[in-house]
């Protein structure tokens, strides 16, 4: 519980940032993609600001993590119709609804350091227990209880993934924010590791 508090003062923080950050681009600008609705209570903060103290590691890691969440945010919502177990549909919303606003967070974090979100595909290479476009299109057809297994045994090694790219923030990082979630993730993905194991168990 301690480390979704923590993610959620992150988020929180970052939403408001973006918030400000985007008010200042006047009506043309708009948030960017995955952030938050206008009308949202945190969106309508504007005192709260991410540290604009940071380093490469810093930057890496946001840039790396975000397309490494995005594709679970994929693969999460893929359950939502192809999946057969209740606990894997729940799990996949759990993991859906954690990474959408941590994304919305890093892309706050990497505006305000005046660094671009992405240098292109070669960072993919870098990014341990991504999918490949084939294994996303193997998962994409099938459904049911083949679905499940396969889902989890992707998932599992795509947040051993997240879990390895964390621990490097951790070491390496200077920005507090990115230190914080990079803790939250390591935490919060190690337990549904531990729960994902269990369910395949039995699936």
């Amino acid at each position: 519980m301690l480390a979704h508090r923590r993610t959620a003062r992150i988020v929180i923080a970052a939403i408001g940032a973006l918030a400000l950050l985007t008010a200042c681009d006047g009506p043309g600008g708009g948030a960017p993609a995955g952030g938050a609705a206008p009308e949202s209570p945190a969106a309508r903060r504007t005192d709260a600001r991410p540290s604009t103290a940071h380093n490469d590691a810093d930057v890496m890691f946001a840039r790396m993590m975000i397309p490494h969440h995005l594709q679970a945010v994929r693969m999460a919502g893929l359950a939502a119709t192809r999946a057969a177990d209740p606990e894997v549909k729940k799990l996949a919303e759990r993991i859906r609804a954690a990474q959408e606003p941590e994304i919305t967070a890093m892309r706050v974090w990497l505006q305000a350091w005046g660094m671009p979100e992405s240098t292109r595909g070669h960072l993919r290479r870098g990014m341990p227990g991504m999918l490949s476009a084939d294994d996303l299109e193997d998962l994409e057809a099938v459904s049911g209880e083949i679905f499940d297994k396969e889902f989890i045994r992707l998932m599992i090694a795509h947040h051993e993934g997240a879990v390895t790219m964390a621990q490097r923030e951790r070491r390496e990082g200077e920005s507090a924010d990115a230190k914080g979630l990079a803790q939250s993730i390591e935490t919060s993905q190690r337990d549904e590791i531990e729960q994902m194991r269990r369910i395949l168990d039995r699936l």
